[in-house]
């Protein structure tokens, strides 16, 4: 008999450069504050956007293409996935590559050795395309995993790299996205669908990519998980299904805008309830010193007002408890 279910989803988790010294200097746990490692416990499934490269690769990525950053963890991050009981990583994005087909498919292979499951990269399309399935409290968890960019990183029949798609929904370019979720529904009973996606510190999807969400939903995903913003968007419930539009970042080593305050973020929980019926929390975060923590006081309170006037706009309420952590419901 099912149970209910708890995903905790975040966004980036970037492990390089200052973070990966971090780890050197003080552990493999020091990312995880002691707050969010009891947070994360709490839930049944950990899933992460891993925004970088596990691996000994030295010789960076390169085609003669501009690329402005490049992030390479050691091969003792997969300890620090370890001590936050990560138990899925996304590796649909544009920096898993950074370190060539060498640093992809190591890191590949030391999640494998981990146990760690993982979709969105590999050493072709099939390996690239192919769900990661989870199980936990009587759910079949099947988890898509596709990026937007960089088209160059593709992966190809014989050839490694991310699973990529076009932001669209006309039927030529949709194909691919729709029978990856008709493949992943084949013996699952909660299909996620996270996408690495869009521009740089955008407080907002474009129509365009809200018409991208609402088909995936319509394709068959439960929830709809984005990231590569660097910050939070409004969560949209659409069809009683969730719409996470960019799950921001979680861990890293990055420049703050003082605007936008892409250091404030949230551990975002998604409740299945055992007749499959879905709803959202959301935990308020902060990072600093390389280390996310659980935010606290004016900073959870900025983050929350914020969540709530672009949660608005999607239709959808933050109700704040008392507790610290907030609702994300339906309006009215």
């Amino acid at each position: 008999m099912r149970q209910a279910l708890t995903l905790a989803l975040t966004g980036d988790v970037m492990l390089g450069r200052m973070v990966d010294r971090a780890i050197a200097a003080y552990g493999p746990a020091y990312p995880w504050g002691d707050d969010m490692r009891a947070a994360l416990g709490r839930a049944d499934l950990r899933l992460i956007n891993l925004e970088c490269a596990i691996t000994r690769e030295q010789e960076r990525w390169h085609d003669g293409a501009y690329k402005a950053f490049y992030f390479r963890a050691d091969p003792v991050a997969i300890d620090t996935l370890h001590a936050a009981g990560i138990d899925f990583a996304t590796l649909a994005n544009n920096h898993v590559g950074d370190f060539g087909t060498a640093g992809l498919l190591e890191t590949v292979q030391l999640l494998d050795a981990a146990g760690i499951a993982h979709a969105g990269a590999g050493a072709d399309l099939a390996a690239a395309a192919a769900p990661a399935r989870l199980q936990a409290g009587g759910w079949r968890v099947a988890v898509v995993a596709f990026a937007d960019h960089p088209r160059q990183w593709a992966a190809a029949p014989g050839r490694p790299g991310i699973n990529y798609t076009p932001i669209s929904v006309h039927p030529a370019d949709f194909v691919p996205v729709a029978r990856a979720l008709a493949d992943a529904r084949q013996g699952a009973d909660l299909v996620v669908f996270t996408i690495h996606w869009g521009p740089n510190m955008r407080p907002r999807p474009t129509p365009e990519f809200q018409a991208f969400a609402r088909r995936v939903i319509e394709a068959g995903a439960d929830v709809f998980w984005g990231h590569s913003a660097h910050v939070v968007q409004g969560v949209e419930i659409y069809r009683d299904r969730l719409i996470l539009y960019d799950t921001g970042d979680f861990v890293d080593d990055y420049v703050v805008a003082p605007d936008l305050r892409n250091d404030l973020s949230a551990l975002f929980l998604v409740r299945v309830a055992p007749d499959g019926s879905l709803s959202l929390d959301v935990e308020p975060v902060r990072i600093m010193d390389r280390q996310v923590t659980l935010a606290e006081g004016p900073e959870r309170d900025w983050f929350l007002q914020r969540l709530q006037g672009l949660c608005t706009e999607m239709g959808s309420a933050v109700v704040a408890r008392s507790d610290g952590s907030a609702a994300i419901v339906p309006q009215g």
